[in-house]
This record gives structure tokens, sequence and C-alpha cells, in this order.
């Protein structure tokens, strides 16, 4: 999708939290592409290279030029634009960008009609051939997350000390090298509230009392920041005409199943399996593989949100796309069975294909346009979706 993206505009902004694998996708690409230069803006002498932007990028006109960690210069965005009209070949930049915060996005906006935005998630089940391939697999990622540094170590107890150690270096090191001025010890405290939280309907002043006496606009911050930083979702409800009180908060979910378990201590499968907030966990881990694909496989203008009444009524994702919905219960049971909630949404919104996704290896039908389905077969959704 990357690639396809620099084909059609100028320039292209790759989205990502630390560590996801942004840089050596795009050190990947621009290996393709003859005298690309590339600058780490995290490196003073990088950024030295651009005291004159306007210069630079005329000199490097007919090259790709990337740059990573763009959020440490956002004032770029004004002279890219001016280049960018100079001359609108496709493919002429590539920014790499750790956090979506305000600032990147307003800066992001004045380059309107002339820049594309990509998200990087971490690793999902059907990238992951272990996943697809059997449940001890599946079960791995889920507990140490996508994150490529921390799937790939050599044990459980090293995957979950990186865990720890990224965790420390955003807090400590980099959130303050972006100019965000939060006390560290307090963001990991909301954090990890939010992670024994997980999939709740977000209560700032109920957050803040656990803090200890915390000022819900405070809480409000914290969540901003961690959202910013792409280490938390905030999943909005759908709010359709259906005459029934609706439940109107956002749900919060730490993005990375990984993130959630170290920040809990969780190590071990069977740690996590006897701890309370697994089933919230694993709904956590298949939410976020079901917004990557609405990012990146469904239809423009798709969009991902829950749907709860205050009667009860429920289900967990619905995805639409035009006049077309999906739905997704997570159930976290080998042999799961949907709440009669579930069945009373599904004729609420008047969805007329569903999904109830389950640790499960095969997909199976639970009615006439219901089927069960393993992680690794989210992709279908995407084409049932589409017609396809």
């Amino acid at each position: 999708m990357l690639a396809q993206s620099l084909a059609w505009n100028p320039a292209v902004l790759l989205l990502g939290s630390r560590q996801v694998g942004k840089t050596t996708l795009a050190r990947a690409l621009a290996a393709e592409r003859p005298g690309a230069v590339f600058l780490d803006l995290e490196r003073g002498a990088d950024r030295a290279r651009l005291a004159e932007p306007e210069l630079f990028f005329a000199r490097h006109r007919d090259r790709l030029v990337v740059l990573d960690e763009v959020q440490f210069m956002p004032g770029l965005f004004n002279h890219l634009r001016p280049e960018i009209d100079a001359d609108r070949r496709p493919g002429r930049f590539l920014l790499l960008g750790s956090a979506a915060g305000q600032l990147l996005r307003q800066q992001a906006e004045s380059l309107a009609g002339r820049i594309g935005t990509v998200e990087l998630p971490p690793l999902l089940a059907a990238e992951v051939p272990a996943a697809a391939q059997s449940l001890a697999g599946l079960q791995q990622l889920w507990l140490r997350g996508g994150f490529p540094p921390s799937l790939d170590a050599a044990s459980d107890a090293q995957s979950h000390a990186w865990r720890q150690d990224f965790i420390h270096t955003l807090l400590q090191r980099d959130l303050p090298s972006w100019g965000v001025a939060v006390s560290a010890d307090n963001l990991h405290r909301c954090w990890r509230m939010l992670a024994h939280l997980q999939g709740q309907v977000f209560n700032a002043s109920q957050i803040g009392q656990s803090l200890g006496g915390v000022a819900h606009t405070t809480v409000a911050r914290y969540l901003g920041t961690l959202v910013d930083a792409m280490l938390v979702r905030r999943l909005e409800p759908l709010l359709p005409n259906v005459g029934k009180r609706l439940v109107k908060s956002p749900k919060v979910y730490v993005r990375d199943s990984g993130l959630v378990h170290a920040l809990l201590g969780l190590p071990t499968v069977d740690a996590l399996q006897g701890h309370p907030v697994a089933g919230a966990s694993w709904e956590g881990f298949v939410i976020e593989q079901v917004a990557a694909l609405v990012a990146t496989q469904m239809p423009p203008g798709a969009t991902l949100a829950y749907y709860r009444t205050a009667a009860g009524t429920e289900i967990d994702a619905v995805v639409e796309a035009g006049s077309r919905r999906i739905g997704i219960e997570v159930k976290f049971s080998s042999a799961p069975k949907p709440t009669r909630g579930f069945w009373q949404a599904l004729d609420d919104l008047g969805v007329t294909q569903a999904y109830v996704v389950a640790p499960v290896t095969d997909a199976y039908p639970l009615a006439a346009n219901v089927e069960v389905l393993p992680v690794s077969q989210l992709p279908q959704v995407a084409q049932a979706l589409q017609g396809g």
C-alpha cells in the first residue's frame, strides 16, 4: 500500500508507533530508488542538513527524499508545500512519523491534496505464518504483541523485558523529546489503569479518582497524549437513529496486546490466561486487527465503531462503508455463543452479515448470516464488505 500511495502522491506520510518497523520498510523502499536521500531527523547532523529546506529540496528534486521521525521538525510541512507545487511529480517525499499529535496533523493539513497518509500497525495475525497455522503461534502473537523485536525475541522473558524497556524509554525519553509536557510517572500510572480497564467505556472522572484524585480534564489530556502517540485507541460509538437510549462515550483500548501484558506484569501465556484481563485483552487484540483492515483493505471512507444501548444490547465492532454494515463480535472461547444482546444488535442495525471472531482454527457457520472466524481469516470481512 505504501508503494501504491507513493505512485499517486507527491508526498506520503507513514505513521506508526516507535519500533513498529517504519524505518526498515522505508529503507527497503528507498533501496529500490536510485539516489534516494534518507535523513533521520532525530539526529542533529541530519537536521543540520535541512537548515535551508528550500535549497535542500530543490537540490534533490529528482530523487526520493525520506525524512524519518518528522515530528522533530513539524515546521518542514510549511516548506514542503511550495516545493511540491513547483514539481507535483508523484513519489518525491516519504515522511515517517511516530506521533499523530495535533501539531503534526495541523501541519499535514497544509499539504491537503498533495500528501497521502498510510498507517503501519504492529504485525497482524494474517501476516504471521505461525499465528495462522496453529493456536500456539496465535497465542504467542497475542502474548507478545506485534512489535517485531518483541515477537521475534528468543524467549517470552526476553520479549517481556524488551516491552518493559520500550515503555520506559517512550515515557522517559521519547515523549519529552517530542515536546510532551506530562509527568512520566503520572502518564505511566494512567496507561496502566487503561490496561486494567481494557475495552471499557471511558470515564475520566472514575479513572481520576482511582489515580488519587486527578482532575478529569487531566485524565483526558493523558488519554489524548497516548492516543496521539498511537499507543491507545479511542473507539467511538455508532449512533444510529434506532429510537433507543445509546451509550455515547468512547471505549478505550491499549492498542498492542503485548504492551497490555507488559503494563500488567504478565510475562507468560499461563499468567495471562489466569488473569481477569484475558478476555478484554483478546478483544483488544482482535479490534486492532479489524482497525488495520478498515485502514488498508476496505473501501475509502469505511469506519469502525461499537454499538451499545443503555439496556445492554451491544456488538463489539461495526464496520460501515456507505450503506453497508458488517457486525463483528469477539469471544474468548473455542466454542463461542453470542448473547441475546448480540442478536438484538443485528436487528437494530439491519446487519446482514456478521462474524464472531474467536481462538479457533477453522471457520464455520453459526447462523444463516453469522460465521465463526479465526483471527487470521479476518481479511474475509473486507471481501464481504466489498461484495467479494
